[in-house]
């Protein structure tokens, strides 16, 4: 398989940790949605990243269904989402606030960078939407005690809430600070320390 994208997205992060996770072999493709637009045109008309070209050349083009392709292929076991209800549902709560998360700060750096004029409302409107969703995953990561969100493995869950995190710390540095949510700052502290994560990481590139 081809993952197309740079590790400073938190949705090409979360499939390359997932891939490596699931020992699925892959070749990295670090293009910009920006600079390498052409390319990663001719596998994804929608020009965005990630972009998942599968061994027999077919080519997913989303996040969710990337990652809920790759949990297919694994015994149940071995899923970083749940099968059953309501564990799967609870799961999928959280990774939806995360990816949500980021798709807010992605917003915010874009209105803040991309246009001349920023509009108060919009800025003001994306910082009271971070600041709602980390204080709803604040209250339910305090609320619960395993070494993961979810209990004694590694899931999803965990793997959106520190990529987000990342991604948002990096590019807002006036939101870096997580004093205000100190079970979702040990949370992500605890995560970047594993080696996937060391692994499948990058400095945020600004886009020029």
């Amino acid at each position: 398989m081809i993952l197309i994208g740079q590790y400073d997205s938190s949705f090409v992060r979360r499939v390359g940790i997932a891939l490596r996770l699931y020992d699925l072999p892959f070749e990295h493709r670090p293009w910009s949605v920006f600079g390498d637009a052409d390319k990663i045109a001719e596998y994804n008309p929608l020009t965005r990243v990630p972009t998942l070209v599968l061994d027999d050349g077919d080519v997913l083009v989303d996040s969710v269904s990337i990652l809920d392709y790759l949990d297919g292929l694994m015994p149940d076991e071995r899923a970083l989402h749940p099968r059953t209800e309501p564990a799967r549902r609870r799961s999928l709560r959280i990774s939806t606030l995360a990816a949500g998360l980021a798709d807010k700060a992605v917003s915010l750096f874009y209105e803040r960078r991309l246009h001349e004029t920023v509009s108060p409302l919009w800025e003001a409107r994306c910082l009271k939407q971070i600041q709602g969703t980390l204080a709803a995953l604040e209250k339910d990561r305090a609320g619960r005690a395993g070494e993961y969100w979810f209990g004694d493995r590694i899931g999803h869950a965990d793997i959106a809430v520190a990529a987000s995190i990342r991604h948002m710390r990096d590019s807002h540095p006036e939101l870096a600070g997580l004093e205000a949510f100190p079970a979702l700052s040990s949370h992500c502290d605890r995560l970047e320390a594993l080696p996937v994560f060391q692994e499948i990481s990058q400095l945020f590139v600004a886009p020029t």
